[in-house]
Formats: C-alpha cells, structure tokens, sequence
C-alpha cells in the first residue's frame, strides 16, 4: 500500500479519519492523464487533500500513477473497481484506498487481506448487512440522490448504526451541507469539483475555486451538525 499519504498506523482509520477532514471526495474520470496532475494540484490548492480517480477510462491507472509521483500531499483513491484484477493494478499504481460501486465480496477480501482500506457501494439494508458480515462498517452510498438520497440513510441509519457513509451520485455544491450535517456521514463524493468542460479547456483555477467554494461550505456544515 502505497506510504506516500499517511503514516505507520492502522490504515483504514487514518484515512478514514482523513476522508471525514476533508468532507468531501473529488470523484474524477480523466480523459487525458495531463489532466491528472494540474488538477489534483488545484484540488490541494483550494483546501481539497483527497481524489478519487474513477476506473471508467482507459487514462485512469496512468492517472493514478502521475497523482501518486507528482502530487505527493493527496490522499489517493481508486474508484468504479469492479475486479480483484483493477484493485491490484490501482495500488501498485499508488492508490490508498479503493471505492466500488457496488459489494464485490471477493474484491472486498482482496482487500482486507492486503490491508487496503475499500468503501464498497450499498443501496439496501441487505446490501449493509452483506457488507458487515464482511466485516466493514465504513460504506459508499449510491448512486444517493437516485435512491432517496438523506432520505434514506435517516431511514437506515437507526437500524445500523456502526455504519458511517460515504454518500455518491447527485451531491452537488446546493445539497452538500444538508448531507454532512447528518453524523453518521463521513464525507460526501462528487463529480461537479472537476468538471470535465473545465478539464478540456485547462482552467485549472477553475477548479481551485469550486474546491475553496466546497471547502467553506464542509466548514460550514460541520459548524451547523
């Protein structure tokens, strides 16, 4: 597991501890790994110190690769890992953690055998409890809006409250705080922090400004909860 982002001890609490700081994960599909670098290093400029860097296209462990030599203060995910085979690849391109969209127990034990922390993706409270006979607790809620979004966690949080969330897929700058507010979430994942026509035009500052804009409003949240 890659040492860049963290210290000796026990790795999942760290990062988790280091997702919940941040509140909120960058969730990014790079088309071009030239993207990769200047944007994370945006990210970091504007208060952000997490990405989560989407296995959807084919620059993805490229990008990985160039965030983990270049951007050394990032704490780096790997996201959409649906085989054992990408979860190998994203750590030995420097991945810390891995995030799923769904609960691939043997992607999960892959894992945990190897120490590196994963945040698999539920959508029921039979997917949760899946999750927990696997022993996690520590969860990605999603696609969140489209499943009835904080809706649904308050309805499923009192029923399983060791369990605390990473909610993805339709958080947005507008909704953000109403989502951190609630304990049982960790932080929060979302695309809109690196959007893709800012990407492709190399407005970096751009992106600098919704990550700043991100990070008062976790501040915020987390002054209101």
């Amino acid at each position: 597991m890659s040492k860049r982002a963290r210290d000796d001890s026990d790795s999942e609490p760290y990062i988790i501890e280091k997702l919940r700081a941040d509140g909120v994960v960058p969730v990014v599909a790079f088309q071009k790994v030239e993207h990769a670098v200047p944007a994370a290093k945006a990210l970091l400029a504007g208060g952000i110190k997490s990405i989560e860097v989407t296995f959807r296209t084919d620059a993805a462990a490229d990008s990985l690769t160039a965030i983990s030599k270049e951007v050394p203060g990032m704490l780096l995910g790997a996201g959409t890992v649906l085989t054992t085979v990408q979860a190998e690849r994203a750590v030995a391109c420097g991945a810390d953690f891995l995030v799923s969209p769904g609960t691939n127990p043997k992607v999960v034990r892959w894992a945990k055998e190897r120490g590196i922390p994963i945040l698999p993706g539920c959508a029921t409270p039979t997917e949760v409890e899946a999750a927990l006979d696997l022993g996690l607790t520590n969860l990605k809620f999603f696609p969140a809006e489209a499943l009835g979004g904080l809706k649904m966690l308050k309805a499923m949080s009192p029923v399983y409250p060791m369990v605390r969330w990473m909610p993805t897929g339709g958080i947005s700058l507008s909704n953000l705080a109403s989502y951190l507010q609630f304990a049982p979430i960790n932080c929060a994942g979302g695309s809109w922090l690196v959007p893709k026509d800012a990407l492709e035009r190399g407005d970096f500052k751009a992106i600098e400004k919704l990550a700043s804009d991100a990070v008062a409003a976790v501040k915020a949240a987390r002054s209101q909860a």
